[in-house]
């Protein structure tokens, strides 16, 4: 259907207008945290994506515009509470010792922010904008950094999950193994799954891409779920795939390939792998459902 953004545009023209002011100006007073959140995510294997949800929550409302603002209006009380509480959040972050292992403080001062920005936004188009535009708003709390608790804990179920897998795979291919933990020794090797072989960056990346999908073309609950938990399930089945296939080509094609460019710059192929794993999975799903369309001016 033609996109009529003349019309949109004029339809909500103030709105915009007041919701881009008050991005802008919330964002030059939590500058110096936004330039840290961004230094945090470009020297993180664990937060590269953060830099790239804002564009992906942009191209989520821009899809639904018209079932978004379709009855945009203005919640004045609960979108200052909702500002207020962020801002109060972000003063305790700044001010108030959080003792806790790990980057808390920066956690909250970053949940803080999605917090004034999703009460921006009930500020400038209302609860109905609010409950349609639910999920890209929500998007934004990937771009809060997990603690380092917590993302320790994350690592090491990936960890445990993908030595598992790679026995597995050693054993279907008749392949002698002894695991010792996390010590996988093998004819003429022995590894160890370390935090780096996590894969903890695509790992994150395809769940990303699970929940667009489902997001976008799924619309009964329990499929969206299944299909979310499979691609948590998933990751952690590539990263051993990943670990077996590395550790194999080492034993009998070259040893080589446990430092070579694979092992370093693999992670994009295995992503790939595990998109071609899930995409019958999410074939039938799609097919027996009654696909969502962005476009659609339905709620």
């Amino acid at each position: 259907m033609p996109i009529d953004m003349k019309g949109w545009i004029h339809r909500n023209g103030r709105r915009h207008v007041s919701f881009a002011v008050f991005l802008l100006l919330s964002s030059l007073i939590f500058l110096k945290t936004l330039f840290a959140l961004v230094e945090y995510s470009l020297h993180n294997d664990s937060s590269s994506h953060i830099v790239l949800i804002p564009f992906l929550v942009i191209f989520l409302i821009f899809l639904g515009r018209e079932r978004i603002f379709a009855n945009a209006g203005t919640s004045l009380l609960p979108g200052l509470g909702i500002v207020l509480t962020g801002a109060f959040l972000f003063v305790l972050s700044q001010r108030t010792p959080i003792h806790q292992q790990g980057n808390w403080p920066f956690s909250l001062a970053t949940l803080s922010i999605i917090l004034v920005w999703i009460g921006g936004f009930l500020l400038s188009y209302g609860s109905s904008a609010l409950r349609a535009a639910a999920f890209a708003l929500l998007f934004l709390l990937l771009m809060v950094p997990l603690p380092d608790v917590i993302l320790d804990r994350v690592i090491h179920v990936l960890q445990v999950g993908s030595a598992e897998v790679a026995c597995w795979i050693f054993h279907a291919t008749g392949t002698p193994v002894a695991r010792n933990g996390l010590l996988l020794s093998v004819p003429g090797v022995t590894i160890e799954v370390a935090k780096e072989c996590s894969s903890i960056r695509s790992s994150i990346a395809l769940v990303i891409t699970c929940l667009m999908a489902s997001y976008l073309y799924l619309r009964t609950a329990w499929k969206v779920l299944l299909f979310v938990m499979l691609s948590l399930l998933l990751s952690v089945v590539k990263n051993g795939i990943r670990i077996a296939t590395l550790t194999l080509l080492s034993i009998y094609v070259d040893p080589g390939f446990l430092s070579g460019r694979l092992h370093r710059e693999g992670g994009f192929a295995f992503f790939l792998l595990a998109l071609i794993l899930i995409w019958p999975i999410f074939a039938v799903m799609e097919r027996s459902d009654r696909p969502r369309s962005p476009l659609s001016s339905s709620s």
